[in-house]
């Protein structure tokens, strides 16, 4: 029952619904202690609240205490090891926090983790309870770290616990009392939410709806996992609903389009007794990492039409979003619609792509056997309409405004939409930044192209393409997204090894290097990828963790030029980085070839064993033997002793 300080702190009216807000600022004591420009910063959760206080919102709010979980419920949803590594992380030294979150996937400790991902899986906990207990018809919870990511037994992509998971195993297996017994998870983040698929994939007491950027597996977290045909088992068959995005750039009215012949459909037939939100809004106009075009406008009606089940009763619980301005005025939008406190105003005049019918009507025949509502075809006169292909919206870059769609014609919205439709260039993360400063290197080096030689994990096509398009560990790829249309294979007479004990990209295990001494005993497999030069330092620049960013190129045409005088010359780009060192393999069509290796000097570590040789991990080994096999240069069975081969020796 609510205190009578609590009661104050809310004005009710017979229009506004008693909306419960959740934040508190030790949720900001996480961050990267290495990188104080990484996106999941804690500004992100302080620009929310910022906006929520200086607009007023959060007067017309309960204001919730946040609180830290129990174990019990954290082990309810993650394994015993997971749980204890989270819990004494923070109280471990410098170096052995660095080293566990180098095992891991987009994961960064501090002193400040531990608190944190306590907190923010026990506030979603909270806000649940509260709206399920009807003490409130809604709530929304302003957490961090984001948690959707998170499996059973692994922190990734930002992501240390799984906060949605937690509080909807709460509800389903420790609170009885509160009578729910169907839950409905919504993830509109622009990442597929794998980790909360995983814990809930037989499970027919919880509907797991994820719209995500997908790109047939190249987009993060990468692979199947968030493919339409991924449906869920046992129980739990047809409850997983993955809706994949071909491409980026999709906005409100493919997302509208989802939700009004996908997501209300099957939500109506379910009859849930309480709504989730996974509420990332990276893919919001203007994200750095998202690449796609949703207004708040579209936030607030996507929200709307989850409103007419359950009763209202829904929770949102924050994810990703990484441009300040872009979430905040997103989450406002949604609050608003929460509090029904104006009615929305809006129509659209776009259409969706062309590609999101095609998903579309693929996930509804997938799922069509579980949901009868799905059977039916959709008209024509509904499909037909289409905005233009999204590669035809923009040359060669993501930075584009829904306004390149057909935007929403906005009426009396305008304090929720003011300034939001930017490019990209506006609402970036670092807005002080100056946009043009790497201009002038970038524009020399567009039109010079050579051959960039992979041998690891970039022979894989795929694999490589999240590097020039974007995706892949939740980087936004090369400046100009140009994929290559010229690839061939080629071998060289030198030798790779596999060095290093893990990697934050795929964990333990070693990965690929070259030892540039040419050597006619060996033969190493090479994929060709024709990029311009400004493309191949951008693969140097993501290779070795850094910012794209940058006044001056790591490799020029000086640096060519200096190498190019014998084949297997090298130069040291980079101090210090992994792949810092340029090697140039001679010349295809009179197009030099170039790819990347450690230093000269870590060669010798790695042969002396002050630096650590070590095998590959069965994922990054499959990716390679993927991409031998893919490329027709090896069986599976020699692609597989291949990789042994180099494994064994330096």
């Amino acid at each position: 029952m609510e205190s009578e300080s609590d009661e104050t702190r809310i004005k009710t009216s017979n229009q506004q619904r008693r909306v419960g807000l959740l934040y508190d600022e030790r949720m900001c004591k996480h961050y990267d202690p290495d990188d104080d420009r990484h996106p999941e910063t804690p500004n992100r959760i302080r620009a929310i609240w910022d906006k929520l206080q200086t607009t007023g919102i959060t007067d017309r709010c309960l204001l919730l205490d946040a609180k830290e979980a129990d174990d019990k419920h954290l082990l309810a949803v993650h394994t015993k090891n997971h749980v204890n590594l989270i819990k004494n992380i923070s109280y471990k030294s410098y170096n052995s926090r660095s080293n566990a979150a180098a095992k891991l996937n987009s994961i960064y400790f501090n002193e400040g983790s531990t608190k944190s991902a306590y907190l923010a899986a026990g506030s979603a906990i909270e806000a649940v309870k509260r709206v399920a207990s009807k003490e409130l018809q809604s709530a929304v919870a302003i957490v961090r770290p984001p948690g959707h990511h998170c499996e059973q037994h692994k922190a990734m992509g930002f992501c240390l616990f799984n906060n949605v998971a937690v509080a909807a195993s709460y509800l389903l297996n420790d609170s009885p009392e509160l009578g729910v017994k169907k839950i409905l998870i919504v993830d509109w983040d622009v990442h597929h939410g794998n980790g909360t698929q995983k814990v809930f994939w037989n499970d027919s007491r919880v509907l797991f709806f994820s719209v995500h950027r997908h790109e047939f597996g190249r987009f993060y977290p990468c692979g199947d996992d968030g493919f339409y045909n991924m449906t869920g088992e046992g129980d739990g068959a047809g409850y997983n609903i993955n809706v994949p995005w071909e491409n980026g750039r999709c906005g409100d009215t493919d997302y509208f389009a989802a939700w009004d012949h996908i997501l209300l459909p099957v939500a109506k037939e379910f009859n849930p007794d309480i709504i989730i939100v996974s509420a990332g809004f990276d893919a919001a106009v203007g994200d750095p990492l998202g690449g796609c075009c949703i207004t708040p406008f579209g936030y607030s009606l996507l929200l709307k039409k989850l409103m007419n089940f359950a009763e209202g009763r829904i929770v949102l619980v924050l994810e990703g979003g990484y441009n300040l301005d872009s979430i905040a005025k997103s989450m406002h939008a949604c609050v608003e619609v929460l509090l029904e406190d104006k009615p929305l105003m809006g129509s659209s005049e776009a259409f969706p792509f062309e590609s999101t019918w095609r998903v579309i009507q693929a996930v509804r025949e997938e799922l069509s056997p579980f949901w009868p509502t799905l059977a039916c075809e959709l008209p024509q006169n509904i499909i037909c309409p289409v905005a233009p292909p999204p590669h035809t919206l923009l040359s060669s870059s993501d930075s584009e405004t829904e306004d390149d769609k057909a935007p929403p014609k906005l009426e009396n919205v305008a304090e929720l939409l003011e300034d939001v439709i930017k490019p990209l260039s506006n609402l970036k993360v670092d807005a002080d930044e100056d946009p043009d400063a790497s201009c002038s290197w970038r524009s020399k080096l567009s039109n010079v192209y050579v051959w960039y030689a992979s041998y690891g994990s970039n022979m894989w096509r795929p694999r490589f393409d999240c590097y020039i398009a974007g995706g892949q560990k939740l980087c936004s790829g090369s400046m100009n997204k140009t994929l290559p249309d010229e690839i061939f294979w080629k071998t060289f007479p030198c030798h790779i090894f596999y060095g290093r004990e893990s990697s934050h990209s795929w964990g333990p295990g070693g990965v690929a290097f070259l030892n540039p001494e040419k050597n006619s005993q060996h033969k190493t497999y090479m994929c060709m990828y024709k990029i311009s030069l400004e493309q191949f330092n951008d693969v140097l620049f993501l290779e070795n963790g850094l910012s794209l960013d940058v006044d001056s190129a790591l490799f020029d045409m000086a640096t060519l030029n200096a190498i190019s005088n014998k084949e297997f010359g090298s130069q040291e780009v980079l101090k210090n980085g992994w792949y810092g060192n340029a090697v140039y393999l001679g010349k295809e069509q009179d197009i030099p070839i170039i790819t990347m290796t450690c230093p000269l000097l870590d060669i010798e570590l790695f042969k002396s064993g002050e630096l650590p040789l070590c095998a590959p991990n069965k994922s990054y080994a499959n990716t390679l033997i993927r991409g031998l096999v893919e490329g027709e240069q090896l069986s599976e069975a020699e692609a597989i002793a291949y990789i042994d081969a180099a494994a064994k020796s330096l």
